[in-house]
C-alpha cells in the first residue's frame, strides 16, 4: 500500500481524542526499528546509504557527537523565559494584566517539567538530536490542567510521516507515526495541533527537512575508513615490509617461514640469519606518518566542521587558532550554529505550542541569551533604558532575576532555565 493509500484511508480517522492523553509512543518499533541505531559486521569499505539508522549510527562517531553536544549542549543550557508578544494588549497597556501573567507562569511550570519523566533540558535536548540528525525533530503536545496547561513528549522524529496533500484544514490528519502494528494500528494520525514537528533546512521539492549529519554523511564516512585504516596501519595489523631471499629454493622458503613463525615471531628474541647473501627488506610505505594520511582526516574534519556551520576549532584542529583568533571564531560558531537554531525552536516553541494548540497567541517563547551574550552590555543598555524611562525598576530587576515581577509591570516576563 503506497503513502497515497495510507493518507486516503486515514482521511475518515478522526485523529483528535478528547481524553487530552499520549498518541506516540517514543521509540515504536523498539529495538528491531529500522530506524534505530545498528553495528554490522559486514563489508566495511562499502559506502552505506543515508538512511535514519546510519545517520544515527554515524551521530555517535567522535567528530559528529562532538559537533552536535557542542551545538545541543549550548542551546539546552540557555535561559529562558515566557513574555507578552510586543504589540499584544498586555505588553502595551499601562497596568499589567494579572491574567496574563498567571497564564504566563503556569506555562513556565509546564515547560519546566514537560511530562512525568523529563525536565526541560532532558525534552529539549532529544528533539535538537533529531533536528541536527535528520531535520526531523518531533514531540506530541497535549493539553493539560490549569495548573499545567500543556503537556509535551519527544518523539522518534524518523517515524514521523508527513501528509504532502494536507490543504490546511485542522480536523485533517497531517501527520502519522510508524507504529510498526499490522492492520488498522500501523500508523497514529495526528493533527497539525498535536504535534510541533521541526524541519531544518525547508525545501520546497520534499516536505521533510535536511540535518547536518545527513550534509556530512559522506565526509564522515570517508573519515571513518580513513580512520579505521590508520588504525589498523598503527597497530602493525597491516604488513608493511618483506624479506627477499636470493636464489633461494622453496623447500628452503618454507623452513625459513616455519621458524620464523614458531620460534622468532611475537617472542621478542633476536633473529641470527646465516647465508650467503644478505636478506632485503623490502617496504610497501615509506614509514612515516604520511602513511596514515594525516592531511586527508584533518581535511575530512573540516568539511565534517563545515557541514555543521561551526569552525574547524569546534572539532580539535588548533592550526592557525591562537589567543586573538579563539573568541573570533566562537562567536562565529554562536552567530552560525547555535543562534539560528535556538531561534528556529523558539518559534516552533510559540507558535505550534503557545499559540495553536493553547491559542495564547499574546505570549511567546524567548532565549534570553540570544539578546545580548556581554554581561556588561546588557546591564549598560538596561541602566540607560531604566534612566530614559523607557523600563521601570520592577521590570529590570524582573529581567535581572532579582525578585518576582511587580503587578505594576507593564509587560509580562516569566523566567526559567534547563541548567540552573
Amino acid at each position: 500500500m503506497g503513502l497515497k493509500e495510507i493518507w486516503h484511508k486515514l482521511a475518515g480517522i478522526d485523529a483528535a481524542r478528547a481524553d487530552s492523553e499520549r498518541k506516540t509512543t517514543s521509540t515504536p518499533l523498539g529495538m528491531n526499528s529500522i530506524f534505530a541505531p545498528f553495528r554490522t559486521s559486514g563489508v566495511q569499505n562499502a559506502l552505506p546509504k543515508p538512511t535514519a539508522a546510519n545517520l544515527r549510527r554515524f551521530a555517535e562517531t567522535p567528530a559528529a557527537r562532538r559537533a552536535i553536544n557542542f551545538i545541543k549542549d549550548r542551546i539546552a543550557c540557555m535561559e529562558w523565559r515566557i513574555e507578552a508578544k510586543p504589540g499584544s494588549a498586555a505588553a502595551n497597556s499601562n497596568a499589567a494584566s494579572e491574567e496574563i501573567a498567571a497564564r504566563a507562569e503556569a506555562l513556565r511550570r509546564a515547560l519546566d517539567a514537560p511530562n512525568a519523566t523529563d525536565s526541560f533540558r532532558t525534552f529539549i535536548e532529544q528533539v535538537i538530536e533529531d533536528v541536527l540528525v535528520g531535520g526531523f525533530g518531533a514531540a506530541e503536545i497535549e493539553v493539560g490542567n490549569s495548573e499545567t496547561p500543556v503537556r509535551m513528549y519527544p518523539v522518534d522524529g524518523a517515524s514521523i510521516q508527513v501528509n504532502a496533500n494536507w490543504n490546511g484544514d485542522t480536523n485533517s490528519p497531517r501527520y502519522a507515526q510508524v507504529t510498526g502494528k499490522l492492520g488498522p494500528d500501523a500508523l497514529t494520525p495526528l493533527l497539525d495541533n498535536d504535534l510541533m514537528y521541526v524541519r531544518l533546512n525547508p525545501r520546497t521539492h520534499t516536505v521533510f527537512g535536511l540535518g547536518k549529519v545527513e550534509v556530512a554523511f559522506e565526509a564522515i564516512s570517508n573519515f571513518l575508513q580513513a580512520h579505521r585504516y590508520a588504525g589498523r596501519l598503527a597497530s602493525n595489523s597491516v604488513v608493511q615490509y618483506a624479506l627477499w631471499l636470493n636464489e633461494r629454493t622453496p623447500e628452503q622458503h618454507e623452513r625459513l617461514i616455519r621458524w620464523w613463525q614458531d620460534e622468532i615471531e611475537g617472542t621478542g628474541r633476536v633473529p641470527i640469519l646465516t647465508s650467503e647473501s644478505k636478506p632485503e627488506v623490502l617496504r610497501f610505505a615509506g614509514g612515516t606518518d604520511a602513511d596514515l594520511h594525516l592531511e586527508w582526516q584533518q581535511f575530512l574534519l573540516t568539511m565534517i566542521a563545515n557541514a555543521f556551520d561551526l569552525p574547524v576549532m569546534v572539532l580539535g584542529i588548533s592550526q592557525d587558532v591562537n589567543r586573538a583568533t579563539a573568541s573570533e571564531f566562537a562567536e562565529e560558531a554562536f552567530q552560525t550554529a547555535i543562534a539560528p537554531l535556538a531561534k528556529l525552536i523558539a518559534e516552533h516553541l510559540t507558535r505550534d505550542v503557545i499559540a495553536k494548540k493553547l491559542g495564547w497567541h499574546d505570549l511567546r517563547f524567548v532565549w534570553s541569551e540570544l539578546e545580548s551574550r556581554d554581561e556588561q552590555v546588557e546591564l549598560n543598555m538596561q541602566l540607560q533604558m531604566l534612566s530614559a524611562g523607557v523600563l521601570s525598576v520592577a521590570e529590570v530587576r524582573a529581567m535581572r532575576g532579582l525578585g518576582e515581577q511587580s503587578k505594576n509591570n507593564s509587560k509580562s516576563i516569566t523566567k526559567g532555565g534547563a541548567c540552573e
